[in-house]
């Protein structure tokens, strides 16, 4: 055999080295052989991987040797030394049975972070990992190491390049939810790479772990089966496809077994998190018995996988469960959740959700709440608006009669003041003006479309219909009928409101950014459109799950699009359309006022009916919530969704930065009505730029008299 290039200091080293290459496999399993996987952590752990502090590794690692398997799936939470797996996989290959490896990251970046941190630190650690491995740059890199006994371990990513072409016996997959479900358009990261070791047959071995990362797509499943993961895509998608093992314990007082999972943590309700956490327990399903947050190590070490279909009984067999048979695969999967994780604690949990929670109610910001249900507790995410099931005619029952009438709305008490979105149709703009008050609740004060230009006649004479696509001239009317809008207050007090920001869509058909940006440039450049550019913003959509709620930013000028009209110098703000339609959705749940919920009006024609506005509450609810995003359902129309979550992200704009204002001293814009500068008496007339409010000192002087 030919040995890879080294530099060694004598003929006896060479000899030495060559031994290595056909030395006879030590019969050790992967559990033993982590013994000389050495970790050193001070203040946590320092000496030979410890079995005992996680003794829920032994089986899977085992089962990565099993000629009776093609593959193993391991699901679990952070912090369960699941990723450990590999090192201990990698020194039984190594040092016991010599095969070619392949360790697959979610980014070159992340591969090359590993390699140079968490594996460099294991070979430095581990000495007899480190004696066989080559010397030498060019067979000790960071995607590329090479060990005497001839075996290559190999550190990638997930492209179709690097997971084609190569015969490997032995793969791990490391964070599997952080990958895309299809790799190249070609399949799964999975099911791609384990065809790299086909040709080995009952040698091959393909592991994949990772946290759940993918949400559950129908909240409405029943489980066919005990251990039956919910419907998704990821990770728990190919534990189904195994034989579903879930790790249990046994109840110290009646020794029936049952699944560690978050929901049997009991802990006070106190508004004190840490309160409330540090009094966590857990309560045995069966007869109640309380156990307390120490006894977890005691716990996992008397745990025991138990395959789907299979109960574990408390004279400790494992037999089929009455009425099913133990599920067979050739895939090993296991499924642990969060309060067995031995590098965590239970209070940490608690924490953690109770946070969560709170942001969710306060902001309806799920981000937290799906982080910690993922990571922390194991378990996949059901979006709230899944949960909830929304229904149109819910949001039309919640609808009050503030004042005014359909042709002429008013601005309810509590509004402060209003934000404007347009909508950019074929042959129209659709606009929504929304109120807003203390805490972020909103009002929909006023929907509308524009459809006839203001300025283009036919032979007729008659307004022709708006083509915003192919004329400059028909975005004027939004100047003169969205951003010079005024509405009354409902007061009866005759003063009106101006509105504060006019947010407007940048895409749709061919031709609308360019005008878009053209009308832009005209507020900016024209003499009387000057007073208004700077409470108009162009808006465009980015759903990319890893972009931010809001950014400002302006078009490349060097884009290739000849419809575009970039030239670098037009302001347009990216909102994350999946991140606010989530948080609207959270928004139209709320009942409780002051902290983000959305009023719908009634509305009454002059002859005292009321107005059919059943569209708005079907628009509401046209889209749902899937794995991959917010989609339309059944092709229903859903500008009034648009539209309201373009106002929640116009509200992160620096013009308004809403969650930074203190509403026991808020901007001028933002104050009660009798303060406020947008508010005005009608025979005044608006201001378009900003100015300090006159204050009328004769009323001052009612007050102090």
């Amino acid at each position: 055999m030919k040995l890879p290039e080294a530099r060694f200091s004598s003929m006896e080293h060479i000899v030495a080295a060559s031994a290595e290459s056909v030395r006879p496999p030590e019969r050790l399993s992967v559990a033993e052989a982590s013994q000389y996987h050495i970790v050193n952590n001070p203040g946590s752990h320092v000496g030979p991987f410890d079995l005992n502090k996680a003794p829920y590794l032994v089986e899977p690692m085992n089962e990565l040797t099993s000629l009776d398997l093609k593959g193993l799936v391991f699901v679990g939470p952070a912090r369960t030394g699941k990723s450990a797996m590999f090192i201990n996989w990698l020194c039984h290959t190594a040092i016991c049975d010599p095969a070619d490896m392949l360790v697959v990251h979610m980014t070159q970046s992340t591969a090359r972070d590993w390699s140079q941190a968490d594996l460099d630190k294991a070979v430095r650690n581990s000495p007899e990992l480190r004696s066989r491995m080559v010397p030498g740059r060019q067979n000790d890199n960071v995607h590329d190491k090479a060990f005497l006994s001839g075996m290559r371990l190999l550190i990638k990513w997930p492209s179709i390049t690097e997971l084609s072409g190569k015969t490997i016996p032995r793969q791990f997959i490391m964070d599997y939810d952080r990958i895309p479900d299809s790799i190249g358009g070609e399949g799964n990261a999975f099911d791609l790479t384990r065809k790299r070791g086909q040709t080995f047959k009952r040698r091959a071995m393909c592991a994949v772990e990772s946290s759940p990362g993918r949400e559950v797509t129908n909240p409405k499943w029943i489980a066919s089966s005990p251990h039956e993961a919910p419907p998704t895509t990821g990770i728990l998608d190919l534990y189904n496809r195994g034989d579903r093992r879930r790790w249990y314990w046994q109840c110290p007082q009646c020794h029936e077994a049952f699944e560690p999972s978050f929901d049997k943590l009991v802990y006070p309700d106190s508004r004190d998190h840490m309160e409330a956490a540090e009094q966590v327990v857990m309560c045995c399903p069966h007869c109640g018995y309380t156990m307390e947050p120490d006894q977890q190590y005691e716990l996992n070490l008397g745990g025991k996988w138990i395959k789907d279909g299979a109960i574990w009984l408390p004279d400790g067999s494992v037999v089929p469960k009455s009425g099913h048979t133990i599920r067979r695969s050739g895939i090993a999967s296991f499924w642990m959740k969060g309060p067995a994780a031995a590098f965590t604690t239970w209070k940490e949990l608690v924490v953690k959700h109770l946070d969560a929670v709170e942001a969710w109610e306060k902001n309806a910001d799920e981000e937290a709440l799906r982080t910690t249900i993922n990571v922390d507790q194991g378990e996949p995410y059901i979006p709230k608006a899944l949960e909830a099931g929304r229904l149109p005619e819910e949001l039309a029952a919640r609808a009050q009669h503030w004042g005014g009438t359909r042709t002429e709305p008013v601005v309810p008490e509590g509004v402060r003041f209003l934000i404007a979105t347009v909508d950019v149709q074929a042959r129209s703009f659709v606009v929504q003006v929304h109120g807003i008050g203390v805490g972020g609740d909103v009002w929909l004060v006023d929907m509308f479309k524009i459809r006839k230009s203001n300025t283009r006649l036919d032979d007729n004479g008659e307004h022709m219909i708006l083509d915003p696509a192919g004329y400059i001239e028909d975005w004027s009317t939004i100047t003169e009928m969205v951003i010079e809008k005024t509405y009354p207050l409902a007061d009866d007090s005759g003063r009106r409101m101006q509105v504060k920001l006019v947010g407007c869509d940048s895409g749709g058909k061919a031709g609308v950014t360019a005008r878009a940006y053209e009308f832009w440039r005209s507020l900016r450049d024209d003499e009387i459109g000057r007073q208004h550019h700077n409470r108009f913003q162009l808006i465009k959509g980015e759903p990319s799950p890893k972009a931010p709620r809001y950014r400002r930013d302006y078009p490349d000028s060097k884009r290739k699009d000849r419809n575009s009209g970039a030239r670098g110098d037009v302001p347009v703000v990216f909102l994350n359309s999946n991140t606010l339609k989530d948080q609207i959705s959270g928004m139209l749940n709320r009942s409780d006022a002051a902290g983000g919920r959305v009023n719908f009006p009634i509305w009454y024609d002059e002859s005292g009916k009321q107005v059919d506005i059943s569209w708005l509450y079907s628009q509401l609810t046209a889209e749902v919530r899937s794995d991959k995003g917010w989609v339309s359902s059944s092709g229903k129309r859903n500008e009034a969704w648009d539209l309201l979550y373009y106002c929640v992200g116009l509200l992160l704009d620096s013009r308004i930065a809403f969650e930074t204002i203190d509403w026991n001293n808020p901007p001028a814009w933002a104050a009660e009505w009798d303060v406020n500068t947008l508010v005005f008496e009608a025979e005044d007339g608006p201001r378009f730029t900003e100015t300090t409010k006159k204050r009328d000192l004769s009323k001052l002087g009612e007050i102090l008299a």
